[in-house]
């Protein structure tokens, strides 16, 4: 459902805290109509991973702008250049609360892959930026436009991973201002990674505290046909004489 995948993941590693819950979405999808979702995510710190397919156009709709397409900037299949700001998705999640947020290239499938592997391994919400070309309905954004930006930030000796809780504003502000660098360097990888903040399935038990055990998915619902949820006290409060 087109900006609704965030929370329906929610509910299904919520239902089943032992699933490995991955997300895929594009920039309009996850950044347009379903931003509200993304930004929200941040609160609750779901044990997941969001893999967002950045190429700066609505790829299914003819290409119009997405809102991580820069301002100014006409493709081909904009009658005019767009008018609107960018969204910085790094710069969104690390405000948001997300507590890994990385950025890869779809053409460097080995870098890719690594980092995805990191963002599922890790304990919390985890966000992968998938910088794409779009040779359909962009033309400034090439593989070759790309490939003349692109830098890794472990070439840098980037240390991402929060050790003490007393670094992380630190560490999340300079990684703020690392991805905002977009001009002739764009750089690529893990931009932090905070493993101290609890995940929402840590906070649930001191809710419920058999909840990790005995999560919603493996809770009887029936039993011999018959329903074990007793509902007749409710529907009796809402019998129309």
């Amino acid at each position: 459902l087109h900006g609704r995948a965030i929370p329906y993941a929610m509910g299904v590693k919520l239902a089943d805290p032992g699933l490995e819950v991955v997300v895929n979405g594009g920039d309009g999808d996850l950044l347009g109509i379903g931003v509200g979702h993304f930004v929200s995510a941040g609160r609750y710190n779901v044990d997941m991973t969001i893999i967002l397919h950045n190429n700066g156009v609505y790829g299914l709709t003819k290409g119009q702008a997405s809102p991580t397409l820069p301002r100014n900037v006409k493709t081909k299949a904009l009658p005019k250049p767009n008018i609107k700001d960018a969204l910085n998705p790094i710069v969104l999640a690390l405000a948001s609360g997300y507590t890994f947020v990385a950025r890869s290239y779809a053409y460097d499938t080995r870098h890719l892959k690594e980092v995805i592997k990191a963002a599922i391994r890790h304990k919390g919400l985890a966000l992968v930026d998938v910088l794409q070309p779009c040779p359909t309905y962009n033309d400034i954004n090439t593989k070759e436009w790309y490939e003349k930006r692109i830098r890794k930030l472990e070439d840098e000796k980037w240390d991402p991973v929060v050790k003490d809780p007393k670094e992380a504003d630190e560490k999340k502000f300079r990684a703020m201002e690392k991805a905002n660098e977009w001009g002739d360097r764009i750089y690529v990888g893990i931009f932090y990674q905070n493993e101290h903040v609890p995940t929402y399935e840590e906070r649930m038990l001191s809710r419920i505290s058999n909840y990790l055990e005995l999560p919603p998915a493996k809770q009887a619902i029936e039993a011999d046909g018959y329903s074990l949820t007793v509902i007749d006290s409710i529907l009796e409060k809402r019998r129309v004489v």
